[in-house]
Parts: C-alpha cells; sequence; structure tokens
C-alpha cells in the first residue's frame, strides 16, 4: 500500500514539473504586449481648454457650449443666468490621431477653425511611453462688423492664431494631470497695453469620483514678455480658472463648471479674461458633446 502510495506523489510531482516547463516554454514564445492608456480624459475639452484626447475615425462630435453671466450680479439678474454666451461646434476624426474641428461663437460672432494630431500615446510594456502627447493649431476670425467701437482697416486683423503642445500622464484610474505650452498670435489688439503676441502654460487635471463622474480643474498663466510693446503686467486681462464636474452618460459627455472666463475658445479665455474669482466675478457654464457616427463597422 505505501508503494502505491509513493509512486502515486511521485507521478503527481512528474506532472506538476512536466506542466511547469510547459508553461514555461509558451511565455517564451507569447511576445510581451503594449497596452494603451485610455480615457486620460472623457472629452476632448478639459473645460475651455483642449485635451490630448481626439475623436475616434470617421467620429462626429457635435458639440454646444453655454457661458452665462456673472454670479455677483444678483437675484435681479438671476445669478447671471439672464445672459448666455454661446458656441457650437462640430468636429470629426480622419483618422484615430487626427481630427478637425469648427465653431461659431456669439462673442464677436467669432468662427474657430482647428486641427489636432496625436504625436505620442501614453502604453505601458515593450517600449512603453510615459506621456500622451498633441500637437494643436487653430485660428479664430471675427466677423463683427466695423464700428466706431471696434475697427478693422482690413479682414486680416481679424485673425489670431494659436499653437498648443498638450502633454499628459494618466497616473492611475482616478488621476490625470496635463501641462499645455501656448502660443497666441492676435493680429489686432484693442490697446497698446496689451501684447499681440502671448505665451501661456496651462495646466489641467481630471480626478475620477465614479464611473461615470470626475472633477476637473484647469489654470492658464500668461507668461510676462518685456520685449514687447504691450505686457502682461499693464494688461486689463486676468488668468483664467476653471472647474466642474464631468458626467458621462453613453454618447454624451456633459461638463458643469464655473470660471472666470465668458469666452470659449484660446483667444478668449486666455487673453481676453476679465473676471477675478475673488470679487465672485465667477460664470455658471456648461458644455455638452454629442459622439455619433455614420460608419456602422465601428461603435461609440
Amino acid at each position: 500500500m505505501k508503494k502505491i502510495i509513493w509512486i502515486i506523489f511521485l507521478e503527481i510531482i512528474s506532472l506538476t514539473a512536466a506542466g511547469q516547463d510547459l508553461l514555461d516554454e509558451l511565455d517564451k514564445t507569447v511576445k510581451p504586449r503594449k497596452n494603451y492608456s485610455t480615457a486620460t480624459f472623457k472629452s476632448t475639452r478639459i473645460i475651455n481648454g483642449h485635451s490630448v484626447e481626439t475623436v475616434a475615425k470617421n467620429h462626429w462630435d457635435l458639440r454646444i457650449s453655454h457661458r452665462f453671466g456673472m454670479l455677483n450680479e444678483g437675484a435681479y439678474n438671476f445669478f447671471g443666468l439672464d445672459a448666455a454666451t454661446m458656441r457650437l461646434g462640430l468636429e470629426y476624426g480622419l483618422t484615430d490621431n487626427l481630427m478637425i474641428g469648427i465653431g461659431r461663437s456669439t462673442s464677436q460672432k467669432t468662427f474657430d477653425y482647428f486641427a489636432k494630431y496625436k504625436l505620442l500615446r501614453q502604453a505601458s510594456g515593450p517600449g512603453g511611453m510615459p506621456l500622451s502627447v498633441t500637437a494643436l493649431v487653430s485660428a479664430d476670425a471675427i466677423s463683427l462688423s466695423t464700428s466706431p467701437q471696434l475697427t478693422f482697416y482690413n479682414n486680416v486683423e481679424r485673425f489670431t492664431y494659436v499653437g498648443q503642445l498638450l502633454i499628459a500622464r494618466k497616473f492611475n484610474e482616478r488621476l490625470s494631470l496635463q501641462i499645455s505650452p501656448t502660443y497666441l498670435h492676435s493680429n489686432r489688439v484693442e490697446t497698446s497695453s496689451v501684447p499681440n503676441d502671448v505665451v501661456a502654460i496651462g495646466i489641467g487635471g481630471r480626478i475620477k469620483i465614479s464611473k461615470r463622474t470626475s472633477f476637473n480643474a484647469e489654470y492658464f498663466y500668461r507668461v510676462p514678455l518685456s520685449s514687447q510693446s504691450g505686457t502682461i503686467q499693464n494688461s486689463p486681462y486676468y488668468n483664467s480658472l476653471s472647474m466642474g464636474f464631468d458626467i458621462e452618460t453613453g454618447g454624451h459627455v456633459f461638463q458643469l463648471h464655473f470660471t472666470n472666463s465668458l469666452g470659449m475658445i484660446e483667444r478668449q479665455f486666455i487673453t481676453q479674461t476679465e473676471g477675478q474669482w475673488r470679487k465672485g466675478d465667477i460664470h455658471y457654464g456648461f458644455n455638452i458633446s454629442r459622439t455619433f457616427s455614420f460608419d456602422k463597422k465601428r461603435k461609440i
């Protein structure tokens, strides 16, 4: 009986060793995979500024954005809700890495256009990448008629150009951070105290609260450039600070937030923010993003 038990015991050890050898051989033949990070942010915008995210290939993103008046306007103006500024945008993914977009804002009847390309994508594994990097170029044109208050001597003066490098990292499932070096050139400025060229650094982040909700915040700091005729120190405008919540529901993303910026394109919120948080110059606003596709082979 003891011999039988020993024989069974030795057979089990032999089979276990053989199985382990087989698993080791399989591990050698299976190539390690590169795992790409997904959903660093839930939308192509953090709040006002762009995120590293792009719209998927053959997908459209219809965006409706509102900014209301200031909360400190009091009950008579329903704490700013009586007034509203709006932007309507439509964006399209040419590839999974390249998207384009157009928009129109009620503020100064402004049209804007942009292209956005994902240069690098965060990934772990062999040849991994610690960051996602996206390049953005955009322009806007004021279509408001010339008036004594706003005079354009030629159409070139109506344009502003922006270049951004969006650099982000998703640290874990709950935390993502982004830095956005920005260069902006306006062909026309209001007064000599306002610079034509502005360099700014944007800092933004996302903290996941639940499966479909996150807290977002962003801040744009305008870097003083002493070589300019106009300077940031003499400018009547302030740095943009925004914070709020993202709520995802299927193909929709609702962004509800508070900001001291009324405008929703780079020229407006980076260089023309008039409000100060400490004085209560805070606008309530929201963005609604609806993604859809006519490509039946791909799901949203």
